[in-house]
C-alpha cells in the first residue's frame, strides 16, 4: 500500500500512445510537444521521460525552458511567450532556446542584440486577437528579422487558431487563409496545429505540430472526452479511505449539513480536498471510484478531505484507494461537474502531490 495520502499516477506508456496518436492524425510533420505549466500539471522531468524521442518542445516562459534543459531535452525548445525583456533574451542564448516574437517590441530587441544567434518564430496575429503581430505588417517584421545578423535564418512563421475546437466554426478557415496570403512566398519553417486543429482540422496543419492537451490523453472539444477519440489518460489523480463510518438515513455529512443521508448508508472519508487541487465547488453526486467501484461525493469538499457515500451494502474499507479522475473516470466528467475545464484541473494538482510514474 502506497505511503501518501493522495498522489498522482503519470502513465508514461499513455504519454507515448497520444505521441503516437498525433502522428497518425498528420503523418510526416514534425511535432513540437507543448510542456508549459509543469507539462500542464503531469511533472516536466517524468513528461521530458517519457517522451524521449520528440521533436522539440514549447514552453510559455524562458524559465520553463531553462527547466526542460536542466532535464536533460538536447532539442529545440521553443518560448511561446517569446523574451520578456534583455535578462529573457541572454537566457535564452544561454539554453539555446527559440524566441517567437509576437510583437514589434521583440523585433526590435532581437534586431538590436550585438552578441549570439539565436533561432526565431514569427507569431501573426490571423484572428485570435491574443498575441501575433498584425497581418499587414507581417512582412516587413518579417524582413527586418530576416536582415538581423542575430536571428539565426530564415525565421519561422506560426500563428495560433482560436476555434480549432468547434469544428464548424468557419474562423478556422478564414485563419488558415490568411495565415498562408501573408506567407506566401517567404523561407522558413511553418507551425500552426494545435491540439484541436489536428484532431479536427488536420488539412491545415502546415509544418510543425504543437500538441498540448492531447498529449495527456484529454479531448480539447467540450461534448467529448479523450478516450472517445483514442487518448488515453495520462494522470489519474487518487487518494485513500481513512475512515469509514455508517451514517442514518436523515443524518447529514459535511461542513455546513448540506447532504444528508436518504437511507442508513456507509460514509468513507478519503484524504484528499482542495488543498490538493481537487475542486472544492464539486457538488454532491459527483462521481468517484473506490476501488473499481463507483461511488459518489457526499457533502461538501473540505480542504483535505471528502467524504464519499460508498452504498449501504458497500465492503470499502480503511486504506482502498480511491480514483478522482483519470482511468475509468475521464477527467472531462469531472470538470463539467464543477462548471469548470479539464486543463484547469490537471494544472492544478497541488505540489504537495507527489506525482509517481507508472507504465500501464
Amino acid at each position: 500500500m502506497r505511503a501518501e495520502a493522495s498522489w498522482a499516477e503519470i502513465d508514461t506508456a499513455a504519454l507515448r500512445h497520444n505521441l503516437e496518436k498525433v502522428s497518425q492524425l498528420v503523418p510526416q510533420q514534425p511535432v513540437m510537444a507543448v510542456v508549459k505549466a509543469n507539462a500542464y500539471g503531469h511533472e516536466l522531468g517524468l513528461v521530458i521521460g517519457a517522451l524521449d524521442e520528440v521533436d522539440a518542445l514549447a514552453v510559455a516562459r524562458v524559465e520553463e525552458g531553462a527547466a526542460a534543459r536542466a532535464h536533460g531535452f538536447g532539442g529545440a525548445i521553443t518560448v511561446l511567450e517569446g523574451a520578456l525583456g534583455h535578462v529573457d533574451l541572454e537566457l535564452a542564448r544561454q539554453y539555446r532556446l527559440r524566441l517567437v516574437a509576437h510583437n514589434e517590441q521583440q523585433v526590435d530587441q532581437l534586431c538590436d542584440m550585438t552578441a549570439g544567434r539565436l533561432d526565431v518564430w514569427l507569431k501573426i496575429d490571423s484572428g485570435m486577437h491574443r498575441l501575433g503581430v498584425d497581418p499587414g505588417h507581417s512582412k516587413e517584421l518579417y524582413q527586418r528579422l530576416s536582415q538581423s545578423q542575430a536571428v539565426r535564418q530564415p525565421p519561422g512563421l506560426m500563428t495560433h487558431f482560436a476555434c480549432a475546437d468547434e469544428p464548424d466554426n468557419p474562423l478556422t478557415r478564414s485563419q488558415f487563409n490568411l495565415f498562408t496570403e501573408f506567407t506566401g512566398g517567404l523561407a522558413g519553417e511553418r507551425s500552426i496545429g494545435n491540439s484541436a486543429a489536428i484532431m479536427a482540422w488536420p488539412q491545415f496543419c502546415q509544418g510543425w505540430l504543437r500538441p498540448g492537451i492531447m498529449l495527456y490523453g484529454i479531448s480539447p472539444f467540450a461534448d467529448s472526452t479523450g478516450p472517445a477519440h483514442g487518448l488515453q489518460p495520462a494522470m489519474t489523480f487518487r487518494s485513500r479511505l481513512i475512515a469509514v463510518r455508517t451514517v442514518r438515513a436523515g443524518e447529514a455529512v459535511g461542513y455546513a449539513s448540506t447532504w444528508s443521508a436518504t437511507r442508513d448508508t456507509r460514509i468513507g472519508t478519503a484524504a484528499v480536498g482542495y488543498g490538493d487541487g481537487y475542486p472544492g465547488n464539486l457538488p454532491a453526486m459527483t462521481p468517484v471510484l473506490v476501488g473499481d467501484q463507483p461511488a459518489s461525493l457526499a457533502g461538501r469538499v473540505s480542504m483535505d478531505m471528502i467524504t464519499i457515500d460508498l452504498g449501504p451494502d458497500s465492503e470499502a474499507g480503511i486504506g482502498d484507494e480511491v480514483t478522482l479522475w483519470g482511468r475509468g473516470l475521464p477527467v472531462e466528467t469531472i470538470a463539467r461537474a464543477c462548471g469548470r475545464i479539464p486543463y484547469e484541473l490537471v494544472c492544478g494538482v497541488s505540489q504537495r502531490v507527489p506525482r509517481i510514474a507508472v507504465s500501464s
